[in-house]
């Protein structure tokens, strides 16, 4: 058993870079999401031809800068795409550490009991305390990057600003993963590193 928990504890060490890379890649997509809302609150005050004054005269400037603003866009949407590719990258790694660890307990010599699963060896988790940290992180990350999926797709030209900034909050809290939480399943399992 406890040479098990040594390999959940080096399957979560894993976890922890995975994390480490969605924390990086949550700073990026912001960015990106910021970028792209700044572009479509400014297309819809250039759609305005009162908004150019004397440019009015200039012909075409109103399609010309429009133009611009929009492959901007288009560039911002096809980096956010790629965000997103990587972060599902990240979900799919989770998801084949938690098949990995739920294999580690039913492919042993011996299949452990319900006693055997809550049994704690001095200062290291229950088996049961590893697949459901690794059950419950997963979880966390693959709602959030759901959730990212749907709001990308909310990204319209019609949103309003108020609207916009309610998106880019909600992607800011991250809402399905709290950290203390993750902090507690990492303490419980990686608890020998700690002391």
């Amino acid at each position: 058993m406890e040479t098990v928990v040594k390999k959940y504890q080096q399957k979560f060490r894993k976890i922890r870079e995975e994390m480490n890379r969605w924390d990086e890649l949550q700073s990026r997509f912001l960015s990106q999401f910021r970028n792209a809302s700044a572009i479509i609150e400014r297309l819809q005050v250039l759609q305005e031809p009162k908004n150019y004054g004397q440019l009015t005269c200039v012909n075409g400037i109103k399609e010309a800068i429009l133009g611009k603003q929009m492959e901007s866009l288009q560039t911002i949407l096809v980096s956010m795409k790629k965000t997103l590719e990587e972060f599902h990258g990240i979900i799919v790694s989770l998801e084949k550490i938690l098949r990995d660890g739920r294999q580690l307990v039913k492919g042993g010599s011996m299949s452990p009991g319900t006693n055997q699963m809550q049994l704690r060896i001095g200062i290291r988790p229950s088996l049961a305390d590893c697949l459901e940290g690794l059950r419950l992180i997963h979880e966390m990350h693959h709602s959030e990057y759901q959730l990212k999926l749907s709001t990308v797709s909310a990204l319209t030209l019609k949103l309003s600003a108020s609207d916009l900034g309610a998106l880019h909050q909600l992607l800011v809290d991250q809402p399905n993963i709290p950290k203390d939480e993750v902090k507690s399943i990492f303490d419980i399992i990686l608890a020998e590193e700690i002391c």
